[in-house]
């Protein structure tokens, strides 16, 4: 795998983690009444795919944004203020297992989603009714017209918490899901365009959704979604499975209205603020505070790699070569309380988000940026499958893989993994901890064996040295670094054992 560093002006995302904020666990919904709907029209699995193929012989219309007042201009306090009455939630009491709330447009999302309901072969259009919200203390006209909704959220029937929430469609292709008994933490995105690039992202959306309605013996749902945007259109077909993980399998075809290329696949943003590998708020109370500590990659090849996330100065993009990957996520491996400190965010409840690829990828990378933010709530991490290849105008390509929201993905190294990275400066060098956790390291004599493979470059590693602990079946490796007068280093390190990997590689980044 190659990696290549690049830098540009400060870019900040939006954390979307307002929907979260609307339910608490537990949620207790009344018997649903009736949701307006309108009338219905013939729906297949090929029907989202065949207007797709339509809408790209035309050119790219962005949406009508309005809103009437007071929804136009609203603060993102008033926007939380708007919330479902009880007894609004479609399916809720019909034993499927699934329940839907569409979500009120306003705030960051003033992009209309039109919500569809399938059942039987038939799609029916779900029409806004304002009686199905609490305004709070916002005034809004009596004579509302359909204004129509910005996305969905799906909740999902526990026998020991009632209705709890499972995932949310929600902005330009953004949705999030999460395992029991998490909170919300990253955001998964159904397509992106140019990310990174100093000519500028292109953010395609959602134009609408449709939702299968479930049996009352099964256990998944299906939506379907309609991509729109300046470059390409698309079809997915995203099936929710619940459980200890949350499982999403997907599938999706893309349509190019123009030449395209540098697309995104199963791209996902994240949050990270600080943490032991840059000390940059030295005056917290908490010791960190991220929803992800690295990437986690399973290359083609069958290499097992890790590069924890650190906070930046500049955008760093680091760009993995691979074909045919494997597997790739942003994975939270911090789980416990005292690694964070921070009793409101509780950021060891966060879910880890792993991408299995559904056949061959091709050749391509996986693409990690890291953006300056001191915000909790920007996404300033972003990691994604580019493909080499691009899109002639009028082409079409299709993808499939399953993403894993989970506490652990279920694919695992059969190696020592990193449970911790951390970095500092003794007098003029730099100095890295890198601790391996694995069960043969319980053994002393196995332990004993083991040596580190390091290296730097630019830059000079001066002193390498192993610390075996077998009470906590671990590895330190500690190594210095001297940039001399380099801005960065790319770090590598392997435990090896008879010439063997036994540890997975760590790969980061040091910059000045």
């Amino acid at each position: 795998m190659k990696c290549v560093m690049a830098e540009s002006p400060r870019r900040e995302f939006l954390k979307l983690a307002l929907g979260g904020a609307f339910a608490a666990a537990g949620i207790a919904l009344r018997r649903a009444v009736a949701a307006p709907m309108a009338q219905p029209t013939p729906f297949s699995a090929d029907s989202v795919l065949d207007m797709a193929r339509d809408l790209a012989k035309s050119p790219f219309k962005p949406p009508n944004t309005s809103l009437p007042d007071p929804f136009g201009n609203l603060t993102a306090e008033q926007y939380l203020s708007i919330r479902h009455n009880p007894g609004t939630a479609i399916w809720s009491d019909e034993k499927t297992g699934f329940a839907l709330e569409p979500l009120h447009r306003g705030f960051v999302f003033t992009a209309p989603v039109q919500i569809n309901v399938v059942e039987n072969g038939e799609a029916r259009r779900l029409i806004y009714d304002r009686n199905a919200f609490d305004f709070g203390k916002l005034q809004p006209p009596a004579d509302l017209p359909d204004i129509g909704f910005s996305g969905v959220r799906v909740l999902r029937a526990s026998d020991d918490q009632g209705w709890r929430e499972l995932a949310i469609f929600q902005g330009a292709t953004f949705f999030r899901s999460l395992a029991r008994g998490q909170t919300y933490g990253l955001n998964a995105r159904g397509l992106s365009i140019r990310t990174g690039d100093a000519q500028g992202e292109e953010f395609p959306q959602f134009r609408a959704l449709w939702i299968e309605k479930p049996s009352p013996a099964a256990d998944a749902l299906t939506i379907h979604a309609l991509l729109d945007s300046t470059s390409v259109t698309g079809a997915f077909h995203f099936t929710l499975r619940p459980g200890e993980a949350t499982i999403i399998d997907t599938e999706l075809t893309l349509i190019a209205r123009v030449a395209v290329d540098k697309l995104g696949l199963s791209p996902m943003t994240s949050t990270y603020v600080f943490g032991p590998l840059d000390h940059r708020h030295p005056d917290d109370a908490r010791a960190a505070a991220y929803d992800i500590g690295g990437l986690q990659m399973l290359s083609g090849a069958n290499e097992w790699l890790w590069r924890p996330i650190a906070a930046r100065e500049t955008l760093q993009i680091s760009a993995f070569a691979d074909q045919n990957p494997r597997g790739f996520g942003l994975l939270q491996r911090a789980r416990v309380f005292d690694a964070f400190y921070d009793d409101d965010a509780r950021w060891e409840l966060r879910p880890s988000l792993w991408i299995e690829p559904i056949g061959d990828w091709g050749e391509g990378e996986v693409l990690l940026l890291e953006i300056p933010s001191d915000s909790e709530f920007n996404d300033n991490v972003i990691a994604q499958w580019r493909p080499k290849m691009a899109l002639a105008a009028g082409a079409s390509i299709s993808f499939a893989y399953r993403q894993f929201w989970c506490w652990t993905p279920p694919a695992r190294p059969p190696l020592a993994a990193v449970v911790s990275s951390r970095g500092g400066k003794i007098g003029k060098r730099l100095r890295f901890a890198v601790e391996f956790v694995a069960d043969l390291f319980a053994d002393p004599q196995k332990a004993a064996q083991v040596t580190a493979q390091v290296s730097a470059a630019p830059g000079q590693i001066v002193a390498t040295r192993l610390f075996a602990y077998k009470e906590r079946r671990a590895i330190r490796v500690v190594l210095d670094l001297d940039a001399g007068s380099e801005s960065y280093s790319e770090l590598r390190v392997q435990l090896k054992a008879a010439d063997q990997p036994v540890s997975e590689t760590w790969l980061y980044r040091w910059t000045a």
